[in-house]
């Protein structure tokens, strides 16, 4: 199957394919007497794959480690359980720094009853630290 097709079937941008491609994270495609790349099913699971672990926000290099521990079968879960487990723990940060930009924000936003920006508490509370 051509670019095009593995993009439509694994819904990620040609462009995409060709960076998985250029970083090693997808192998280098075969070529056609056309120069056209060719790939096969194994790509498309590959890309889905990636695509996933992307959207799990999983970073290229870690990604790039869960496919070489796929190649051994019967090893441990462990490397991928730990993976997993950092990635979660680095979500759950997110969340708590977000929740606490949200409350500062929300604090701000109520901070100023007044009219005339010369008065505005939020342009005030913006000027100090830690306010």
């Amino acid at each position: 199957m051509k670019i095009s097709q593995l993009s439509k079937s694994a819904n990620v941008p040609s462009k995409t394919i060709r960076y998985y491609e250029d970083i090693d994270l997808l192998p280098k495609a075969s070529r056609n007497d056309n120069g056209y790349r060719e790939y096969n099913p194994v790509d498309v699971e590959r890309l889905i794959f990636i695509r996933r672990c992307r959207e799990l926000q999983i970073p290229i290099e870690q990604i790039k480690t869960l496919i070489q521990v796929q190649s051994d079968k019967t090893s441990s879960c462990s490397e991928v359980d730990s993976l997993i487990e950092r990635q979660l723990d680095k979500v759950r940060n997110t969340i708590t720094e977000l929740t606490m930009l949200e409350q500062t924000l929300y604090k701000l936003a109520k901070s100023c009853p007044n009219d005339i920006v010369s008065e505005c508490e939020i342009l005030k509370n913006l000027q100090q630290e830690n306010s």
